[in-house]
Order: C-alpha cells, then sequence, then structure tokens
C-alpha cells in the first residue's frame, strides 16, 4: 500500500480542521488558505475532506463519507475536487515543490526555481 502524508483535512461530522504539525513552518497566509478551503468544502459538500501527498509529493484531494450519511455529495464533490484543483494549480504546485525539497530530499526542477536578483 501507498504511503501518504496528510497535510492537512477537516471533518463535517466533528466540525473540526486538521494540520499537520509537521506543516506549521508554512508561511500563516498560506496556511489560512488551506483551512479555508477544506473547512468550506466540508461544510458545502458533507464528509471528510483530506489534502494528502503520495510517496513521490504529488498532492491528492481526497473525500470520504459514512456510508448512512444521505445528506454527502458525493457528484458535487467531484465536481468542486476539480475545480479546487484548476482555481489553486499554483498554490498546490507550490506545496509539491516544497514537500519534495524539504521532505523528500529531492532537487527542485531548473524550470521551476526562481531567478536570484544580484
Amino acid at each position: 500500500m501507498e504511503e501518504k502524508t496528510v497535510l492537512c483535512g477537516a471533518s463535517a461530522y466533528e466540525k473540526k480542521y486538521y494540520l499537520n504539525p509537521d506543516f506549521q513552518t508554512l508561511p500563516q497566509q498560506i496556511q489560512d488558505e488551506l483551512q479555508i478551503m477544506c473547512v468550506m468544502y466540508a461544510e458545502e459538500i458533507g464528509g471528510i475532506f483530506t489534502v494528502e501527498y503520495d510517496e513521490t509529493g504529488n498532492l491528492e484531494l481526497r473525500t470520504e463519507a459514512l456510508e448512512a450519511d444521505a445528506m454527502y455529495d458525493e457528484i458535487g464533490g467531484a465536481l468542486r475536487i476539480k475545480k479546487l484543483q484548476e482555481e489553486k494549480r499554483e498554490l498546490f504546485r507550490s506545496l509539491e515543490l516544497f514537500y519534495q525539497v524539504f521532505f523528500l530530499g529531492m532537487d527542485a526542477p531548473e524550470d521551476e526555481l526562481l531567478p536570484v536578483e544580484e
């Protein structure tokens, strides 16, 4: 089974948000954006929403619900995830690079490095 690292998530059942303590070093603005995104998803769609890294450092947006949850909007959830992936593409790519470089020890791709001003 592939190992996942949860970045953050929210539960409509427990009305709670979770940020993995390993990511407390992320800028507060990014932490806030992630919290808003997760909580809004859980409130609108229901269930449990998580943002996870796979073993190669790619982000995955996941959702699940209790079997007895008649209020969970599975179709709306899939559409909302697709919309988030489009709207937050730059944020997600930056978070992937951050994880790949600082947690997995990979080199950042040359074409994604910012130029250094002298």
